[in-house]
């Protein structure tokens, strides 16, 4: 009789639930888990039924491919305005389709308008088994960027994303779903003209860009998309589309300052301490935030009454010290009778609910919890009176995480996508969670903006949220999540906060210096000079962790800190003028390089530079090149060259395009300090044809005054004659009378010369221009200048720590083996680790690692983290980079009693698709007394691996025996053994990448196998038998990876 496939699994579909099976005949197995054995058979019935549904009105365009695929040419009709199209599937997908979240107005985009234009580019669709697969073939030499919060490249040819908020802690480059979810592409064309491309769905989305010069979205049927463009230019896509998703919320002006943060500052006392320091230290700073452990056991809209008794005291004290404070608010709330809020919500009905409607309870901080169901209306006005409520207590910000909604201890880490939310019919009605999931946060954020708005209609709110979709820049910034203290983090930094620019989120940027793990000074002090400069501009770190405070790094990083934020706060005039412009005509603050001449390819893969504005801000991401060894590819045209007298090998170099005018202001320690009647600078650059722009805007600062015209908006023009550049008012708007107030004009000449003239703003002022020979001198010495400034600087030390617990302190780098399939990194000192497995065809990590724990480790018993995973390894070989040769690396750690742990690691010749990894465990002075044998010893191989979408991730194999298994996340820890363990390969399979993780093993080296899901992670473990060794008869187990497609 033949053998059963073995299904570990208890609900991995709505329309299944199984339990373990045992093994069986296999007549009593269904063929639904026997896909490769009958895969002609499976769902006929459902796929008779999905090719039967209505696909008239295709107009003459849908085709059907045997009996389960239509697919054809999108239908259009014009929205919004010219150059906008609305494409669907069929006109009845058209009328079926859901309300639109991501628009403001959803009637706008279902509402056609009178346009003559036709689409350039028209989409192609595919609809099979209820997925919509969207195609759009544009021009080879065509660059794509978008696709909301990303990391790794800033150009994403070759790159999927999937769209699903997920809590990914500690992500890589090569990670595919983050915190939010905009499935949405920017793209530029050859000719530097720039269309978009929206798919308006809130289900998880596939945004496959990996083929040349082509979008394809892949989602449940059926949804639009929402084509802008071509467009002469990306800045003109952006503004379209912010007619349609709107524009960023305008900041108050205190927000634009430098906000320091901490998991978190235990105490008031130690809030105020850090806070007295910064004006001790002069070290400008606006805002202190403060983490969950304010609350009385992290019940949301409480305080601890033993660390924070009076919070309204707190505040007071912090608004006399010029500073701002923001409390996080989560959407899980503590499951307890007698607490208020709990009380509260279950008696108005507003939790999530499970399928059989009881209330989703999920763990979180406080331990079981209840999560408020922000699709309705109801719950939404609750918890804004909840938030207008806090606001009392002397809040200025509310800051909203955790709210994909992450959930503990469940491998999906989020709730079940079965869950039911009885949403509003604007919304989309009553759904289950998969409909809303990305929305979550976006909805929760609307809520808490409403709530501040109802607490004081005179304050703008201010909202950071974690979790976010398209639309969610109306009500609140975002940061990039809990990301690590690295140089690769501070390199995708830029990208990730540009990418969310282009995505129509302006307000946004990362953890300075980094969440997880500690920073390096040199690398602290990098970060500050960059991040100032970012939209949002915020320090942060997590528990455990040394202190990352600007000063926590030494008298030279603090310094560099100093300087970098009293750049900012010069430019906060020039950054507050953009936010006016992103908030009332939809154009972005910080953007790629490419903006500045979208038509140079060479300039669309730049990631260490970016434009604020028309600053061209150019830094260095690598440890060992400051700004002395940076070369620098500017834009055609002219770029002139300026700082602060702040010169330093840490700080970013600073240029100002030709033709602009930028306000710039005083050195302030917090925005509060300023004053209308403030000295004010304007900084000129002259383009080639001898003329400059500018503009600034001015009013309260705070509140919605502006919109009722009270406010100043100035633009200033300069013009050279006659070498003389004349400064002047052109216009202005706004009822605001022009300050009394001195104008400093400095027009820069080239190297970081200037020539300055004084005057009152509002007059017109005259530089005079020397002769060009006196020009040439003035910039010769000011080059000169600069380069001793530089070479005198103090430098920061370059010592770099582990990213690691607080006190590690191991100076080095991790080793790279690379070929052309796959990056390796691997870290000596610690264990002798693989922190990295980066699959380069795919662009997928595999492991999930910090240097100091997880990734690739191996044990030396059946002890969980026994000897051999935490103790440092010598390098007893190394090869590479030898052309034609195979690279490896062969590490020995001494994991006591006479024994070592050697592991080989290599890439095979003749196989570059895999990378092999040879283990011992070798007797070298095992005493004679012993007869020449150890101790019990036992080789365990533990890899870490993440799971990126962990719903559609198992374990699959043959067994010795002949049983097939596939081992799903609800498995929990599984052993296999005798004929059950694999038959020398099983793999970890991602049915949304398409891909399996296969791990090959010799069989007679296996005793046992051990499959351990976590959340977001999986353990395949691979164990020797449990012996003494000797010279003679050491443990061995040779393995090796490979990446592979699956149907």
């Amino acid at each position: 009789m033949n053998k059963a496939v073995v299904v570990l699994r208890s609900s991995y579909s709505c329309s299944n639930s199984i339990t373990k099976i045992a093994v069986i005949p296999s007549l009593f197995v269904s063929t639904r888990y026997q896909p490769h054995l009958h895969r002609n058979k499976l769902f006929p019935s459902l796929r008779k039924k999905l090719v039967s549904r209505s696909m008239a009105d295709y107009g003459g365009k849908a085709v059907t491919t045997g009996s389960d695929v239509s697919s054809g040419n999108m239908i259009f009709e014009p929205i919004l305005e010219d150059g906008v199209f609305r494409f669907d599937c069929s006109v009845n997908d058209r009328h079926a389709a859901y309300p639109s979240i991501s628009f403001v107005n959803s009637r706008s985009r279902d509402t056609p308008i009178t346009s003559d234009k036709v689409p350039s580019y028209t989409p192609t669709f595919q609809c099979l088994l209820d997925q919509q697969v969207v195609k759009l073939e544009l021009p080879i030499g065509t660059s794509f960027y978008g696709t909301g919060e990303v990391s790794g490249q800033l150009e994403r040819t070759g790159k999927r994303v999937f769209t699903w908020n997920t809590d990914a802690w500690g992500y890589g480059p090569g990670t595919t779903s983050l915190y939010q979810s905009h499935p949405w592409v920017l793209a530029i064309l050859p000719n530097g003209e720039a269309l978009g491309i929206l798919a308006d769905t809130t289900r998880r989305c596939e945004i496959d860009l990996r083929k040349e010069s082509t979008i394809q979205f892949i989602a449940p049927s059926s949804y639009p998309v929402i084509t802008f463009g071509p467009f002469a230019s990306p800045t003109a896509v952006l503004i379209s589309l912010s007619k349609a998703i709107g524009t960023v919320f305008m900041p108050p002006k205190w927000s634009l300052g430098y906000q320091q943060c901490r998991w978190s500052y235990l105490s008031d006392q130690r809030v105020l301490e850090v806070t007295r320091t910064f004006r001790e230290k002069r070290i400008p700073c606006d805002v202190i935030w403060m983490d969950i452990d304010y609350m009385d056991g992290f019940r949301c809209f409480t305080f601890d009454k033993e660390h924070f008794p009076d919070p309204k005291s707190l505040v007071k004290d912090l608004h006399c010290n010029g500073f701002k404070a923001i409390w996080m608010l989560d959407p899980g709330i503590k499951l307890e009778e007698g607490y208020l809020v709990c009380d509260s919500g279950s008696k108005n009905d507003v939790w999530v609910q499970k399928a059989d409607g009881a209330p989703f309870v999920g763990d979180v901080w406080p331990g079981p919890c209840v999560f408020p169901d922000y699709t309705q209306s109801k719950v939404r006005e609750w918890w804004a009176n909840l938030v207008k409520e806090f606001i009392s207590n002397g809040v200025d910000g509310i800051w909203n995480d955790m709210n994909e909604p992450a959930i503990f201890k469940v491998v999906t880490k989020t709730m079940p996508e079965s869950n039911v939310h009885r949403g509003d019919e604007e919304l989309g009605g009553c759904q289950n969670h998969s409909f809303y999931h990305n929305v979550y946060g976006l909805l929760m954020a609307k809520s808490t903006y409403e709530g501040m708005k109802l607490a004081n209609e005179k304050k703008r709110p201010f909202v950071l949220t974690r979790a976010g979709f398209v639309g969610s820049q109306r009500y609140a910034a975002t940061w990039t999540g809990d990301n690590l203290s690295t140089w690769e983090h501070l390199h995708m930094s830029i990208s990730m906060v540009l990418q969310m620019g282009l995505s129509g989120q302006p307000l946004s940027g990362p953890d300075i210096g980094g969440f997880a793990g500690n920073a390096s000074p040199r690398l602290f002090g990098r970060w500050m000079g960059i991040g100032s400069l970012f939209p949002f501009c915020r320090g942060h770190s997590e528990k455990s962790t040394s202190d990352h405070e600007p000063w926590s790094f030494g008298e030279e990083c603090e310094e560099v800190c100093r300087l970098a934020l009293k750049r900012r706060y010069r430019l906060i005039p020039l950054i507050y003028t953009l936010f006016y412009f992103a908030h009332t005509r939809g154009t972005p603050v910080a953007t790629p390089t490419f903006f500045a001449d979208p038509k140079d390819p060479t300039l669309r893969k730049l990631e260490n530079s970016f434009l604020l504005g028309p600053v061209l801000v150019y830094a260095s991401t690598l440890r060992d090149q400051g700004l002395d060894k940076l070369d620098c590819t500017l834009p055609k045209g002219i770029w002139l060259s300026f700082d602060f007298d702040d010169v330093h090998p840490d700080l970013p170099a600073l240029f100002l395009k030709g033709g602009s005018i930028i306000p710039l202001g005083l050195p302030i320690q917090h925005v509060g300090e300023a004053n209308p009647s403030d000295d004010l600078t304007l900084l000129v650059a002259l383009d080639e044809h001898g003329k400059a722009e500018g503009f600034l805007f001015e009013d309260d600062g705070d509140g919605y005054e502006f919109t009722k015209g009270k406010y100043l908006l100035t633009h200033y023009v300069a013009e050279l004659q006659s070498s003389v550049v004349t400064v002047s008012v052109n216009k202005t708007e706004g009822s605001w009378e022009r300050p009394k107030r001195h104008l400093h004009i400095q027009l820069l000449l080239g190297g970081g010369a200037k020539l300055d003239t004084r005057g009152m703003d509002g007059e017109a002022l005259q530089v005079i221009l020397p002769s060009e020979e006196e020009v040439s001198k003035l910039v010769f010495t000011s080059e000169k200048q600069y380069k001793k400034r530089l070479e005198n600087t103090i430098q920061i030390p370059d010592v770099e720590e582990v990213s690691g617990p607080k006190g590690a302190e191991l100076s080095t780098t991790p080793i790279e083996l690379k070929n052309s399939e796959w990056v390796l990194k691997v870290v000596p000192w610690i264990g002798g680790r693989i922190i990295s497995m980066m699959h380069i065809p795919s662009g997928t990590q595999w492991l999930h690692s910090r240097i100091e724990i997880n990734g690739y480790e191996e044990y030396s018993s059946i002890e969980y983290r026994s000897a051999g995973c935490s103790e440092e390894y010598s390098v007893i070989d190394v090869e590479l980079e030898h052309a034609g040769e195979e690279e490896s690396v062969v590490l020995e750690g001494d994991i006591g009693g006479g024994l070592v742990l050697q592991r080989q690691i290599y890439f095979p010749k003749n196989a570059a698709n895999v990378f092999q990894i040879d283990s011992s465990i070798i007797a070298r002075s095992v005493g004679a007394g012993s007869g020449g044998f150890s101790r019990l010893v036992c080789l365990r191989v533990h890899p870490t691996f993440g799971l990126l979408h962990p719903t559609e991730s198992f374990i699959s194999f043959t067994s010795v025996d002949g049983s097939i298994h596939e081992v799903f996340p609800e498995g929990g820890e599984q052993f296999f053994e005798g004929n059950l363990i694999p038959n020398g390969e099983w793999r970890l399979i991602d049915k949304c990448l398409g891909l399996a993780l296969v791990n090959r093993f010799n069989v007679a080296e296996v005793f046992k196998c051990l499959v351990h899901w976590d959340f977001g992670t999986v353990n395949l473990e691979l164990w020797s038998e449990n012996r003494p060794v000797s010279k003679e008869s050491p443990l061995r187990i040779s393995h090796q990876y490979e990446v592979v497609g699956i149907p």
